[in-house]
């Protein structure tokens, strides 16, 4: 008996109609637009913490150096003396230059690099040694090309933040942790010097100290050495460093400063502003009508270095705000400005605290009159102050700054609430 398969009909496969396609490739698209901004968010967060780790382990670093030396690092210290050729190539002094940063190095597993620094160290071009803490950080990059000094050069890692995205030329070794000085513009006090021809150790000049007790109110003093005895307003209530950005060479507020004179900065630290020195069409940037500083003193350009403009902060103003003063020198004392804390994060700035404790201060922290004159002492104390177009205000009173400033001040007997 013959038997008969009944075939089943063949399926028909369908394929995605051009329709279809673009529907999957549209809702694709979607969620990857909605997933990269959560990405970038996750990895700023993560470099975010990165930054503040970093910022640890420099406090970690100034508890030991002053566990070892029972005071913290001197900002403007080192060999002494003054040469005419401070910023070339090669003198038996480093004129007091040198920012806390290098006598932190062998506290933050840099002993190498601290061995080169604190030893006579042999020119790779000349051949001749630099003597012991080498020339000054000063030194140009131009002057590098025929007598290099490589300590000066090293970028080191972790006075870094990973959210800055400057590297590279035409910075000496950038960092973006500074140096905190205080609520007044006036960071260069200290004891005079006269310069003549060949090194001399710094002179001391009684009215310049006593000038400088009562304005320099920071944690660090300009060639003076502190301790934490003199936090009286307790190590947690005190900034000692803040963040800054690196120079992009974009004349950034937070990274150029606009050079004006000292007088108008103390007087109104935010004259830079109501002179109308920003561009009113990038109001980030700083116009054409500001002076800008030359790029070897750009800001986080030379971490050696203990100049205000390149690796310090004071407290006058909140963080991101604009710089803006005269260049500053450790030659001149009367020289200085507003230098505020800065980031690529939004919205703020991480600080450093006394008790090596690390917090992010937001750009609207309560700041107090930005336009209120700064603490100022007459420079030559006798009635005839060194620069009549500013008045001397009193040393010890309340910072003009608001809760800002006074985070900046160590022994202001002010009290800080939560912040």
């Amino acid at each position: 008996m013959t038997q008969h398969h009944q075939t089943k009909p063949c399926s028909q496969r369908h394929a995605f109609t051009l329709v279809e396609l673009l529907v999957v490739i549209a809702i694709i698209g979607i969620l990857v637009g909605l997933l990269l901004p959560a990405v970038q968010a996750a990895r700023e967060a993560a470099r975010r913490m990165s930054c503040s780790n970093n910022f640890k382990q420099l406090g970690l670093a100034l508890h030991n150096y002053h566990s070892a030396y029972k005071r913290l690092p001197q900002y403007q210290g080192g060999t002494g003396g003054f040469h005419p050729d401070l910023f070339l190539p090669r003198v038996g002094v480093n004129g007091n230059a040198l920012n806390i940063l290098v006598g932190m190095t062998p506290f933050m597993e840099q002993q190498g690099l601290w061995n080169q620094i604190s030893n006579p160290f042999q020119d790779p071009i000349s051949g001749e040694p630099f003597p012991p803490m080498g020339p000054s950080p000063y030194k140009r990059l131009v002057s590098h090309l025929s007598s290099r000094y490589d300590p000066w050069l090293t970028e080191i890692p972790t006075y870094r933040c990973p959210s800055d995205p400057g590297q590279g030329l035409p910075a000496h070794g950038r960092t973006n942790y500074a140096t905190c000085l205080g609520d007044s513009p006036l960071v260069n006090q200290g004891p005079l010097l006269p310069i003549d021809g060949s090194p001399i150790p710094w002179q001391p000049d009684a009215n310049a100290a006593i000038a400088a007790q009562g304005s320099c109110r920071g944690a660090f003093v300009p060639r003076r050495f502190t301790r934490f005895r003199d936090f009286l307003d307790g190590l947690s209530n005190t900034i000692t460093m803040g963040e800054i950005n690196s120079d992009l060479g974009d004349h950034n507020i937070t990274t150029d400063l606009s050079v004006v004179s000292l007088a108008p900065v103390a007087n109104n630290p935010r004259y830079c502003d109501d002179a109308g020195h920003r561009d009113p069409n990038r109001p980030q940037f700083w116009g054409s009508n500001a002076i800008k500083v030359e790029i070897d003193y750009r800001r986080g350009h030379t971490w050696a270095l203990a100049l205000h403009i390149t690796s310090a902060v004071n407290t006058i103003l909140p963080p991101n705000s604009g710089m803006c003063g005269s260049i500053g020198s450790v030659i001149d004392p009367l020289l200085g400005g507003v230098a505020p804390p800065s980031s690529r994060h939004q919205g703020g700035a991480h600080v450093l605290l006394g008790d090596g404790s690390v917090r992010f201060i937001t750009d609207s922290i309560e700041a107090g009159d930005g336009r209120q004159q700064s603490v100022y002492v007459d420079m030559n104390m006798d009635g005839d102050t060194t620069d009549s177009s500013i008045a001397p205000s009193s040393p010890g009173t309340k910072s003009p700054y608001g809760l800002w400033g006074a985070l900046g001040t160590r022994a202001t007997a002010e009290v800080i609430s939560d912040f």
